[in-house]
Formats: C-alpha cells, structure tokens, sequence
C-alpha cells in the first residue's frame, strides 16, 4: 500500500489556549453549496422533511458572495492557514466550484486550500478542472466498498466500478494536492476493511477509517452510535467533546433566537433534556457552562 494511514489533521496544530486570542482565524469554513446528492442515513441533509422543517436555503452559493468573502480578508492582518470549501453538504453540486477554488487561490490571504466530497462528481473532467484551479487537499469519503453498500448507507445509486476509476484518475493527475480517502469503520466488517484498503491503498496519498458520533439532537438512525466511546479519530479526546458541545448547542440557538425574536430576550438556566444531552460528557458543569457561554455570546440566552 502506497498510501500512509494516517487521519486527516495536519501535523503542525498548536494549542489554541497558549495562543489565544487570534488576530486571525486559522480555519475559515465556507459551504460552496447549501444541498447534496446523497441521502445519508448518518447525515441530517439526508433527511429533507427534517431540513424543510429548518427553512435552510438549498441550493449553491452565489459566486458574488463567495467572491466577497473572499476579498474581505484582506481586513485581517495574516492570512488564513486553511480555507474549507465544505462543512455539511456536498461542494460540487455547486457548479462553479473550481472557478471559486481559482479566484481564492488568487488571494494572498489564503496559505491552504482544501474540500471533503462524496467523490461521486468528481468526473475526469471536473477533476482536472479542480487540480488546475490550485487546491490543496481533496478528501473524499468513501461510503463503502460495493454498489450495495452505497445504496444502503447514502439511499443513491453509484457505479462503484466506475467510482474507483475516477479517484484513480485524480490521484494521477493531483500534482502537489494531497488525496485523503476515508471511509466509516462501524459499517464496515473487518473483510470490507481490508477491501478498502487493496482499492484505495495506492489510489491515495492518505486512507484512515474515521468514526460516527451523534450530533444532532433528535436525529436518530441504528448505525450512529447512542453514546460516544470514540472521537471521530478513534480515542474520544477534549476536542472531541468541545466539537460535539457546538454540534448540540446550535439547535439550542435556534430554538433561543425564535423565542427572542418573538417574545424578547430571555435568561434561563439549561433545561433537564438539555443537561441530559451534555450528561454524556465528563465534568457534566462544565459543560453546562460552555453550552450557556456559547449562548450568551451570541446574545440569545
């Protein structure tokens, strides 16, 4: 096997407690497109009654929007160390996904450019056109290791033959842009794992088995995880939990901001169901504290 097994965190991340307050973001996270073309049972966007219920627009950003983000970072005094072209939904369904790859290669604001994908838009010539704009990092999440199991996992036809075949196409014309393939270790038996391994192996700079964990309170499926015994990198760790606790507070934001909206600003205390949801935590109080904080500096609680 060619590739490393190695998770997807850089090498060089620093303590953020020894550094803080940052004059400049070290991630800036920017969702290309606001819907997907799966329809994963671990992934809420799978679920369009419950996204219909939260009035998200779906659809691709604006190329003017982007652009603006973009040109606005010349306020800042560094530049970004990364700029994440992804954060729930699927990147390339916005069609001008590369032309936005190229015009934020273009600032000198940025250091690093990277994406997560499904892979399954990554036509050869989509692909082509992605490396040319100048990206970094292209991580693609591999939802299985048949036609079967994608239609199990993500409820979307795929041609796992022709899947594989174009990720090896864009490993062999990536360039310096670093391929990282992953897959999710509960849904696959220790055969299926090796089987990712022989297929991605050498069609990947990186491969690591990443982990599911709940993060949306309410959405439930039997393949995600009902406590957390694991992080999303194996052993559950600090930036585990505080990453889970900002997952958890949003919906809690949401919920805040309607009442504040409609009845005025209200100060309370988490409710039982809330401490309930962080109780899964250690130093249960000090979750309590976080989650309010979370709140209360957006002025909702």
């Amino acid at each position: 096997m060619k590739a490393k097994f190695q998770n997807r965190l850089a090498s060089n991340r620093c303590d953020l407690g020894e550094i803080a307050p940052l004059g400049t973001p070290f991630v800036l996270i920017v969702d290309p497109a606001s819907h997907c073309n799966f329809k994963c049972r671990f992934c809420p966007t799978g679920d369009l009654e419950l996204i219909k219920t939260t009035g998200r627009y779906q659809g691709p950003m604006a190329f003017d929007m982007f652009t603006k983000i973009i040109d606005d970072l010349q306020e800042f005094t560094e530049p970004v160390r990364v700029l994440r072209l992804y954060k729930e939904r699927e990147p390339l369904m916005n069609k001008r996904f590369a032309e936005m790859v190229r015009y934020a290669r273009g600032s000198d604001k940025i250091d690093r450019i990277d994406t997560t994908t499904n892979g399954v838009l990554l036509t050869p010539k989509t692909s082509e056109k992605v490396i040319e704009a100048g990206i970094n990092q292209i991580n693609i999440s591999v939802n299985g290791v048949s036609n079967e199991h994608f239609a199990d996992l993500v409820r979307t036809k795929v041609n796992f033959g022709k899947y594989i075949e174009n990720i090896r196409y864009l490993y062999s014309i990536r360039g310096s842009c670093e391929i990282y393939v992953k897959a999710i270790k509960e849904k696959l038996s220790e055969d299926e794992q090796k089987r990712f391994l022989d297929i991605f192996g050498d069609i990947a700079d990186r491969v690591f088995f990443e982990h599911l964990f709940p993060n949306w309170p309410g959405f439930e499926d039997d393949i995600i995880p009902k406590e957390c015994s694991v992080g999303l990198y194996g052993e559950m760790s600090w930036r585990d939990r505080f990453a889970h606790i900002f997952f958890t507070a949003r919906p809690l934001y949401t919920a805040y901001f309607r009442t504040r909206k409609s009845e005025g600003l209200i100060t309370r205390k988490l409710s039982v169901t809330e401490s309930r949801r962080a109780s899964q935590f250690r130093g249960t109080s000090r979750v309590r504290k976080v989650i309010v904080f979370v709140l209360k500096s957006r002025n909702v609680a």
